[in-house]
């Protein structure tokens, strides 16, 4: 069994978009959480790009991190610069790995131009999760 924390600063869009992904393709019994620097609450633009790929994030929760989730962590997937720079202290079990990922929430122009940086965001991290999923399914115990 294997425990991954995505960590993001607001848990809002990558962190929730990691998770909902990382619940979609890990093998049962693999436990996914989400988690943000702080809690900046869902963003419904992340919510219905999801959607879209039929993935429903909706009932996640915007958390702030916790030493409890950090303690259970096997893996941490810091999403953002921020996250990464202001990380806290990770028990020595587990390991760290950062996506450098650019915020679709900062993206500007028309709703369509927006929609569509959020869209290509998803289908990143999806990538991105199916690729960390596989390397990790690879590993020896």
């Amino acid at each position: 069994m294997m425990n991954i924390l995505f960590l993001c600063t607001g848990n809002s869009c990558r962190s929730q978009m990691a998770e909902g992904w990382a619940k979609q393709f890990a093998p049962a019994g693999w436990s996914i959480e989400s988690a943000g620097i702080e809690a900046h609450g869902k963003n419904p633009r992340a919510i219905a790009v999801m959607q879209e790929a039929g993935v429903d994030i909706s009932s996640q929760d915007s958390t702030r991190v916790t030493d409890a989730m950090l303690a259970r962590a096997d893996l941490v997937v810091t999403v953002c610069g921020h996250a990464d720079e202001h990380c806290p202290t990770l028990p020595t079990t587990a390991k760290k790995l950062h996506w450098p990922l650019n915020d679709p929430a900062k993206a500007e122009g028309n709703e369509e131009d927006v929609m569509q940086v959020f869209r290509a965001s998803r289908d990143d991290i999806k990538d991105r999760i199916k690729g960390l999923l596989a390397e990790l399914q690879r590993q020896p115990a």
